[in-house]
């Protein structure tokens, strides 16, 4: 299917310098900051609460559940609203501020209304940050969204470590207090110097606001978008993607504190290692999919995936369990910036919003259904179980490239 052809006004500027780029990187580092923290949070809150394996897979569920229905509206409004600094500080604030209304909670009902806001605040930051990016760096799509990918991987590894020692010396509902003030800081920064500048009596368009387009173009656009076979294959593989690696940051804690004895500073420095070699993989993968292309570096890093955890469920309670958390970390972040580099080459420029808002939807979906399904083999055969259900997962995500084109439509 071909793709719909972009009007020409919106095409942007080669652009050299990596500013951007890093400032909506760092963005990106504390949109994922908060979800890490929680999950290290999430088996302190399940043991005060008294909930179960399957309780405690739903609170994940129900935040991604708000992510999935709310990621194709905010893709929406990205592609008709041209105010792009705004729309991510916004999201940023939005994910954070409902961390710090989780330290009133005493109650399950309440503290799945509060997830819930985390996921529609998520919808919002990467159909904003990712085709701008791609727009900004149409040479440099790989690279520039694996230093995206590499923001998210730091928020990912740092938080753990921060917040298992602050858990040595302070509760968990003072901890998600004194977490809100980076995300505000940060929101605050995105607004000043990416949002829109006044100078003297002229509005001058920061460099990340595009012009917007009419509904009916957008309508014109989204019925072709519906059709491609691209976004379809890589939206379900990034689905079943998503299955694997949700599900992961959800009971690999829960197993190290439960089956191994870890302590909250111990299960930090685990994640830790996990999110720093996908820290160290998202760069490399980027650039080589830039060189070798997409397909083959996707390819290899599922099928790796794979074999680790299931390397990871035979060795069981072992230290060799502890040792495989870092390779696994290297291979499962390599495809992030990848697939959202290819989706932008197969989809329109001017409906990147929506593309992206459709391939995080349908990864929502995803984990939103994992966490769940996780905790009730979880609650059935116990921890160990969810790790073949994990490798189960990410071979269905490579079926699915496998499944992509080989002649891959241009985007225009």
């Amino acid at each position: 299917m071909t793709a719909a052809v972009a009007p020409s006004g919106l095409e942007a500027p080669r652009n050299t310098s990596l500013r951007e780029a890093w400032l909506i990187s760092l963005g990106h580092a504390l949109t994922h900051w908060y979800p890490a923290t929680f999950y290290l949070l999430l088996p302190i809150i399940g043991h005060e609460l008294g909930l179960t394996f399957s309780q405690i897979g739903l609170v994940m569920t129900c935040q991604y559940i708000a992510g999935a229905v709310a990621n194709v509206p905010g893709g929406v409004l990205v592609d008709t609203v041209g105010r792009k600094g705004l729309l991510m500080a916004v999201s940023l604030f939005w994910v954070g501020f409902p961390y710090l209304l989780m330290s009133f909670t005493h109650s399950y009902l309440m503290l799945l209304g509060c997830v819930a806001l985390v996921g529609v605040g998520n919808s919002l930051w990467h159909p904003t940050a990712i085709p701008t990016l791609a727009r900004r760096y149409p040479e440099r799509k790989g690279l520039v969204l694996s230093l995206h990918g590499m923001g998210g991987n730091a928020g990912d590894a740092i938080a753990p470590l921060v917040v298992g020692a602050l858990l040595a010396v302070l509760t968990w509902r003072e901890v998600v207090v004194l977490n809100v003030m980076p995300g505000l800081v940060v929101s605050l920064l995105l607004l000043a110097m990416l949002g829109t500048l006044q100078l003297g009596s002229k509005r001058k368009p920061a460099a990340v606001d595009e012009p917007s387009q009419s509904l009916a173009d957008y309508a014109r656009g989204l019925r072709l978008l519906f059709r491609n076979r691209s976004l379809v294959l890589l939206s379900t593989s990034g689905a079943f993607r998503s299955m694997t690696q949700n599900a992961l940051l959800t009971f690999l804690p829960l197993f190290l504190a439960r089956e191994m004895g870890y302590s909250p500073f111990l299960i930090g420095a685990a994640m830790f290692a996990l999110q720093a070699a996908g820290l160290v993989a998202s760069p490399v993968a980027g650039h080589l999919s830039d060189k070798l292309g997409r397909r083959s570096v996707m390819t290899v890093s599922m099928a790796m995936t794979a074999a680790v955890l299931l390397f990871m469920a035979v060795a069981g309670k072992s230290q060799a369990f502890v040792a495989f958390i870092a390779v696994l970390g290297f291979f499962l972040y390599a495809i992030r910036p990848v697939i959202q580099a290819w989706l932008m080459e197969v989809t329109p420029k001017n409906m990147g919003g929506s593309s992206i808002g459709i391939l995080f939807g349908a990864q929502s979906l995803g984990a939103s259904i994992a966490p769940l399904l996780g905790g009730l083999i979880a609650d059935r055969w116990g921890l160990g179980a969810t790790f073949y259900f994990l490798a189960g997962t990410i071979v269905c995500a490579n079926l699915f490239i496998l499944l992509m084109p080989r002649a891959e439509p241009a985007s225009a």
